[in-house]
């Protein structure tokens, strides 16, 4: 009989030490003999030689263990923002979360931005306060901060005693002696939460410290409160009583009879034995060696070669995995990362910590190594989608999209390292969008010299900002054959991924009003080709604009800053509302474009020594002011012209010249 199973994930801003923690999860639990440090570069979920060297984690790590006859299986996520894609797709597979927070720092901007997808979700989380023996450390604030700012409900199972000094510990909240703040604080939200306690409490009844703690399972699992506890990971105090909080509070994975496959891809990783290896969730159904698998996102099927399951820090091969069950499938050629494997069914919306807003050109150092870079990189966009590589073939030119400048230097050493290429990034630029600017019809009739024929008109009208793209054909299947109006609105996506100015095409409602293929010369790709020309045309007559991405912020700060900062706001196109002040500290919210906020962060720690919160989160499109942003040559013409012959070519040429 299989053990229950919790699928854990363990999250938290860069630095506040949750691999230190994993490795003493696997200390305790008899996974590992030897701990591994972080400083030293040792540790069992950190393989990148990068990861060593700077002692961050970069790639989420998965590892397994069992404690108190359970079977636990962590995934450690990295920490810093520019690698958020890891911790969105490891958002999708757990089952429970350890936040882990610094009792120096408290809730800093990247926890924010984790808690708000955790809320999202609905993820049961549990709260792991650590470092209290640092200098400067201050678990009751942070605790309060819990509340304040995540807007939490800390139910506090083992509370801080000498914070800041070497001989910092722990003491349980509750069946103990202690009567502290902390431990009214947790009763009241303990009260506040559960009806019937709140209902005996009134009453004046008697409530055991025991029967509180039978119901924080079940407050957990509802996500209405938080258990919280504090320790020091390095020095192995607070860990046991954390593993056990894992096993008292947190759900077991779900299983299911039902036999429909329904598994997902949360993470590729390149084995140098194995090759490619696909680590996977199964939410229903199973997974075994030697069987055939549809891959629902590329719409292909493909054989698994191996199924493994971690036990501990080793593989065991051919196994069944089964619903609930995390393990990894080699040899499903064409798979990435984020992919459904069978039916979407019960797999949850990928939330979207930050979204890339930056492109970057990669270009080999030596002109010789131009295709085995550009597959290197295709290879990388499959572990990582977020990149979105496109490979401009005319022109030769490598671009990927990023989060920030720290993946640069992942990138720089991933394939040096593994693929044994070196290559430089141009400097990053704003990844604009562009919209229609009025509504306009787009005609196409291709129908010679060759023998094709394929005549359409689209209305194209303007949609509500970040609304995204919508398409509907009132056009009858006696004059185009539903065949050719799957095609069309198959290419759609593609038509609309440059535009008049060389960006994507967003925010537009396409409606194909008027059609008609020919019995004998239509084929489907007479609309594959013909589509793209129609709405480019349709696109000319109505103009376009740009769009620029733009950031929310949340600043921080001592209020005698305030003046400083709101005039630096104002040089970069920033809007932001009335400022709240609260003792001495005042905060700050609003917007501001992407293009004038890629040197911020430096620039205000730069004015208040560091001394402040700065929360970026991508906010959505807006209308990029007139001589702002940077228009793009538009690639999709070469490459149309280049691959669908002289006939595509004239008719594009005659398009956009009138």
């Amino acid at each position: 009989m299989k053990k229950p199973t919790i699928n854990i994930g363990i999250l938290a801003h860069v630095d506040a030490g949750k691999t230190t923690l994993t490795e003493h999860f696997l200390y305790n639990s008899g996974a590992i003999r030897t701990l591994g440090s972080v400083d030293k570069g040792s540790t069992n979920t950190d393989s990148l030689d990068l990861e060593k060297d700077r002692g961050i984690s970069i790639k989420a790590a998965t590892t397994s263990f069992e404690w108190k006859d359970t079977k636990i299986n962590l995934i450690d996520t990295p920490g810093h923002v520019d690698f958020s894609s890891e911790v969105e797709r490891a958002l999708c597979v757990v089952d429970a979360v350890i936040l882990v927070v610094s009792a120096v720092e408290g809730v800093q901007a990247h926890t924010l931005n984790i808690w708000d997808s955790l809320h999202e979700l609905q993820i049961p989380t549990i709260i792991f306060i650590n470092k209290i023996d640092r200098q400067g450390a201050d678990a009751e604030t942070t605790i309060a901060q819990l509340e304040h700012d995540l807007k939490a409900k800390p139910v506090v199972l083992y509370a801080s005693e000498n914070d800041g000094l070497t001989n910092a510990g722990i003491a349980p909240v509750f069946n103990s002696s202690i009567d502290s703040v902390i431990r009214e604080k947790t009763i009241e939200h303990l009260l506040d939460c559960e009806e019937q306690l709140l209902e005996r409490f009134l009453n004046s009844e008697t409530i055991t410290d025991d029967e509180y703690l039978v119901h924080i399972r079940k407050l957990t699992i509802d996500n209405k409160i938080t258990p919280v506890y504090t320790g020091i990971a390095k020095n192995n105090i607070g860990i046991t009583q954390l593993l056990d909080g894992i096993i008292d509070y947190c759900p077991r994975s779900k299983t299911t009879t039902t036999k429909e496959l329904s598994a997902y891809v949360f993470k590729l990783e390149h084995h140098k034995v194995f090759g490619t290896m696909a680590h996977v969730k199964v939410f229903s159904g199973e997974l075994s060696s030697k069987t055939t698998i549809y891959n629902y996102t590329q719409q292909l099927e493909s054989k698994i070669n191996q199924t493994k399951q971690l036990h501990q820090t080793k593989y065991i091969d051919n196994v069944v995995l089964t619903a609930g069950e995390i393990g990894v499938i080699t040899g499903v050629l064409g798979t990435k990362s984020g992919d459904i494997l069978g039916m979407p069914k019960g797999i949850p919306k990928i939330p979207q910590l930050h979204i890339p807003v930056l492109t970057v050109q990669v270009i080999p150092d030596n002109n010789a190594d131009y295709n085995a870079l550009a597959k290197a990189l295709q290879q990388l966009d499959r572990e990582d989608p977020s990149l979105n590589f496109k490979w401009f073939k005319a022109e030769k030119e490598l671009q990927l999209l990023l989060m920030g400048q720290m993946q640069i230097e992942v990138l720089e050493h991933v394939l040096k390292e593994r693929f044994l290429l070196k290559a430089s990034f141009t400097d990053p630029q704003v990844v604009y969008k562009e919209t229609i600017t009025k509504k306009a019809e787009g005609y196409i009739r291709y129908w010679m010299p060759k023998p094709c024929w394929a005549i359409m008109t689209f209305l194209i009208e303007p949609a509500p900002l970040n609304s995204g793209v919508s398409y509907r054909s009132i056009v009858s299947q006696n004059d185009v054959h539903i065949k050719y109006q799957s095609e069309i609105e198959r290419t759609i996506p593609k038509a609309l991924a440059q535009g008049i100015l060389g960006w994507e095409v967003t925010d537009v409602k396409i409606t194909l009003i008027k059609g008609e293929d020919h019995n004998v010369h239509s084929r489907p790709g007479d609309f594959n080709l013909a589509t793209p020309m129609g709405i480019l045309q349709g696109l000319k007559v109505g103009g376009t604009h740009l769009l620029e991405p733009i950031l929310s912020f949340e600043i921080k700060a001592n209020e005698s800053l305030l003046g400083k900062i709101a005039s630096e706001l104002s040089t970069r196109r920033a809007t932001f509302d009335t400022p709240q002040f609260m003792d001495d500290v005042f905060r700050l919210k609003g917007t501001i474009p992407v293009a004038t906020s890629l040197d911020f962060s430096i620039k205000l720690n730069a004015i208040t020594s560091g001394k402040l919160r700065l929360r970026l989160q991508f906010y959505g499109y807006d209308t990029c002011p007139k001589d702002e942003g940077a228009i793009r040559n538009i690639k999709a013409l070469i490459r149309w012209m280049n691959h669908n012959g002289y006939c595509t070519g004239v008719a594009l040429i005659k398009l956009m010249n009138g």
